[in-house]
């Protein structure tokens, strides 16, 4: 689940679950999410329970120019991507990663297999589903098995 930024999280030991506790304000109540809405509209009076049209048109502008303003950064990097590439440069975290199939023949070279989490678990599957396989062998691929489906 996900969990409010700021949040407080451990592990309770005793009864194995996740336990999130919202940070606390001055007076004890949690008000992140108050204080965040005044951030937000800071400059409309957000505690009246009616607001004015201008207020309300101040806040509709100041939120389309945000927009606006996102789009422009976000067209400016995929032109700029796509000048980049057209010359021959790569991105710059395009150049700190590598493709899973290069990454598998290095690993080759060196006499070490990969394996994917996927290819572990079809392995488990088939070591669980085998005749040939003994109690302890089958707990042990089901305890495995469950280790990677959690992740997923």
């Amino acid at each position: 689940q996900a969990v409010p930024a700021g949040s407080h999280v451990r592990l309770n030991l005793q009864t194995g679950e996740r336990e999130a506790k919202l940070p606390e304000s001055e007076n004890g109540k949690g008000e992140m999410r108050e204080e965040r809405r005044r951030k937000r509209c800071s400059d409309v009076d957000v505690d009246s329970n009616s607001f004015t049209s201008q207020e309300l048109k101040k806040a509709l502008a100041k939120m389309k120019e945000n927009e606006k303003a996102e789009r422009k950064v976000s067209k400016e990097s995929s032109l700029f991507l796509k000048q980049c590439t057209a010359h021959g440069y790569k991105h710059p975290v395009r150049k700190k990663f590598r493709p899973i199939e290069q990454l598998k023949e290095e690993f080759e070279k060196l006499n070490v297999k990969m394996e994917t989490d996927y290819e572990i678990m079809v392995k488990l599957i088939r070591r669980f589903n085998s005749s040939a396989s003994t109690l302890d062998e089958k707990v042990a691929a089901l305890y495995d098995l469950e280790y990677y489906v959690h992740q997923v």
